[in-house]
This record gives structure tokens, sequence and C-alpha cells, in this order.
């Protein structure tokens, strides 16, 4: 399996990075297991969770299963030495994690001991914040975002001090590396000018919802994260599985998310069929898999990115590992290009 450098951490990782939000939830722990056996067996050794998972949905009674479900699979394969560990602490607001805290000192150190116990390692490879207190516009937000109630002297002062504390965290030897996720380009620029000023970590990767569907990132972000190696971990690459072709007609498979979320968080609307009919009709005239598809694509962008990468089978995930050697002809990132000209920020 190809690799990259995540940011400028020197860590090497490879291209994918293997999603599990499912487990505990969608995925039994046996499952769950079967599909980081097979993950390893194809060199994804890169693993991204977080404190509140599993999700789709977020249940109180269930925050912290999927890294309980990891550590068991660590210790029983003895592979913690050569797997690659990403996991986030909530953010504020989520009521069923720490009755909605902020991220704060105390609530990092209190979210890093109790990952670090349920994935039975002594250290975090990435430790990322899941979404910043002062809120963003990730999650379909974008179209009522407000900025204008920020203050940044507040948000400078709340920075330095979980800079601070990612700090000591790291000289510790809890954590190894720091990253964002769900942040915004200004956002980004001030955690890096921050870290420069005063020699505290440096946020190494940024995991924001990046799809054929979802092209947030394509402008400001990705000039800073190519000016400043800010890794891009793109989360819900498939967009949530409509990239799939599983929902088309707009249809409702027994057992998949829409099952569970009929709007998958926001995704369903008017726009989207189009899109998603436009997608499949390329992938079908050029004879791909549209998931495979969907995931080449995310290694001809110009900046670094790493699909995070789920499944709740193990043929899913072996359609989704195929993507692996797969390189996209001219002609189809150009048709690509083109439908989303066509049918641009579709949800």
């Amino acid at each position: 399996m190809r690799t990259l450098a995540l940011g400028r951490s020197g860590l090497v990782v490879p291209e994918f990075c293997l999603g599990t939000m499912t487990w505990g939830s969608q995925n039994t722990e046996a499952e769950a297991h079967a599909q980081l056996d097979r993950a390893h067996d194809r060199g994804l050794r890169f693993i991204d969770t977080a404190e509140m998972y599993p999700a789709s949905p977020v249940r109180a009674e269930t925050v912290g299963e999927t890294e309980r479900i990891i550590g068991t699979w660590l210790r029983a394969r003895g592979r913690r030495d050569d797997t690659i560990i990403a996991t986030k602490i909530t953010g504020a607001g989520n009521p069923r994690v720490r009755g909605g805290e902020p991220i704060s000192p105390a609530t990092l150190v209190a979210a890093v001991d109790a990952a670090l116990a349920r994935l039975q390692t002594d250290v975090i490879d990435l430790f990322q914040l899941h979404w910043p207190n002062r809120g963003s516009y990730h999650f379909r937000q974008n179209w009522r975002y407000d900025p204008s109630g920020q203050n940044r002297a507040e948000t400078v002062a709340h920075m330095m001090e979980v800079l601070e504390t990612l700090q000591s965290l790291v000289e510790a030897g809890k954590l190894r590396h720091v990253g964002l996720s769900n942040e915004t380009a200004w956002g980004t620029a001030m955690w890096l000018r921050l870290a420069e000023e005063t020699g505290l970590p440096r946020m190494q990767a940024i995991q924001n919802e990046y799809s054929l569907l979802c092209r947030h990132f394509d402008t400001d972000l990705a000039e800073l994260s190519v000016n400043e190696d800010v890794t891009l971990l793109a989360y819900s690459p498939l967009a949530a599985g409509l990239l799939s072709g599983k929902y088309a007609g707009d249809v409702t498979p027994d057992g998949s998310r829409r099952a569970i979320m009929p709007d998958l968080s926001g995704r369903i609307t008017p726009r989207v069929w189009k899109a998603v009919t436009s997608y499949l009709g390329i992938a079908r005239d050029h004879g791909l898999d549209p998931v495979q598809m969907a995931l080449a694509w995310c290694r001809t962008r110009p900046f670094p990115v790493i699909p995070i990468v789920g499944a709740t089978s193990l043929g899913q995930l072996d359609t989704v590992l195929g993507a692996l050697d797969l390189e996209l002809a001219p002609e189809v990132v150009e048709a690509i290009e083109a439908a989303h000209r066509a049918t641009p920020m579709p949800f």
C-alpha cells in the first residue's frame, strides 16, 4: 500500500484510513475484529475512532464502545506496534458525552486517560479535537453559519490553554501528535500560528467531510493544506453511502445507515439525486465500481488527502480495498469535474 506523510509529524501512514464509527452499533465486536484482520492483511493499519463512537446514532450508553472494541482486538492480536491509532475528544454541546461539556484542560485530560484505558494502550498516535467549542459550518450548518458572535480574544485564550494541556500530555508520553476536525481555514491557521510562536504542539491533520458531493475543502482550506502541510483526513468520502448507488431511486435498504437516519444527517435533498445519478453514470460509462471511483478520485486532488473508509461488512470492505490500486483515466477526471460544475453543493 502506498503511504504519505502525516503533516510535518514525521509519521508515515497508509493512503487510506479505516473508519470505525459503526462498531458497537451496526457491527458486533466479532465483525469489527474481522474487519481489522482483513484491513491489516492488506496493509491498512491506520485506524480512526472517537470517544463518542459508535455513531448512527450516538447514544449515552454506547459512548466509548468503539474504542473498547479496538482495544480488545489490539490485546488479542498483539498488533499495537504496527497500528496507527487516531481518536478524538468530543466537542461542546453533545449531551451524551460528559453532559455536553466543552473542550477544556480538564476534559482533555479525562478524555485522553479514558481513551487510553479503553484502547488498552499507553499512547495515542493522533489525538484530534472533534469540533471547535466556538462552532463551525460543518454538517450542513454552512447554510446558516454566523461567526459574528465569536470573541477572538476568548478563542485565542482557549486555544492557548488547549495547546498547553496537549503539550503536557505529549510530555507525559500519552500523545504523539495532535490534529483538528470540523475546523475552518481561520481556525486552523490560528492553531498553527500559536504553535509556531510558542513551540507548543502543531496540528498535523484536519478531519473534515470531503467527497464528490461535499467539496468545501477545495479552496481556502486546500491552499492552507498545501502551504502549511496539514493533511486532510476526509470523512464520509462516499457521502454516507450515497455514492455507492445503494440509495439510487430514493430507496432505503434494510440495515443501511439511512434506515437509522432517514435524511443521512441532512444529505438527502431534492438536488442530491441528480448529482448522484451523474457520478453513477460516469462510473458505469467507464466500467468502474462507483465506490472505487469515488475513493480513487480523492487521490487526484492537488493537496494531501487520506480518505477515511468504513464498512459494515467484509464484502463492502473488500470493495473499498479494491480502490487502492485504481488510477483514474484523465477522461474520467474530466467527466467528474463537468458533473461537479453542473451539480455543485447538492446538500
